[in-house]
């Protein structure tokens, strides 16, 4: 396979491989109430950016430099980022925290090669201008129907969803 094909696979299959993935890290999770909640508030902090950027974002249609924008170029991929890290911790694992920086790794990656390639293609020497200097302002207020358009509400809903079975599986351990 070559590299760019597999790139582009993982890509655009990393929130499935995420869900087999999320059945690992329960079976070798072995968290404490304390593990838990400081898991769950480093994943909130990164949830808290992904709502930020989606509702900020309008995808395939322009360069976005307004909200996290305006000082990241991938908060969206940032914010997943954290919020691994936060089931990381909250795991209490290492061979949990060596698949998911394996797994992060390779699909943001990926995604993030994806996007640009895409990014440049459609917008060209602008999204060049923007990768040096993302910081230009561009006032656009935060849009909860933009956040909900681009489906960040699945996102909060397989965090809880996922901290709630982490959870649960500490209340079983009991």
């Amino acid at each position: 396979m070559r590299l760019t094909t597999l790139v582009s696979w993982l890509a655009s299959r990393r929130i499935k491989l995420g869900f087999p993935l999320a059945i690992v890290v329960l079976m070798l999770a072995q968290p404490t109430w304390f593990t838990w909640f400081l898991g769950f508030t480093i994943a909130v902090v990164g949830e808290a950016l992904r709502i930020w950027a989606a509702g900020h974002i309008e995808k395939s249609t322009e360069i976005t430099q307004s909200g996290p924008y305006r000082w990241i170029q991938h908060p969206l991929y940032l914010g997943s980022s954290i919020i691994a890290a936060g089931v990381v911790f909250a795991a209490k694992s290492g061979v949990v925290a060596l698949i998911v920086a394996i797994y992060i790794t390779t699909t943001i990656l990926s995604a993030i090669r994806t996007e640009e390639t895409h990014l440049r293609s459609v917008f060209g020497v602008a999204y060049d201008v923007y990768q040096v200097s993302p910081n230009s302002a561009v006032n656009r207020s935060f849009s909860v129907a933009r956040m909900m358009t681009n489906r960040e509400h699945r996102a909060i809903a397989g965090l809880a969803c996922g901290f709630g079975l982490l959870a649960l599986r500490l209340i079983v351990n009991l």
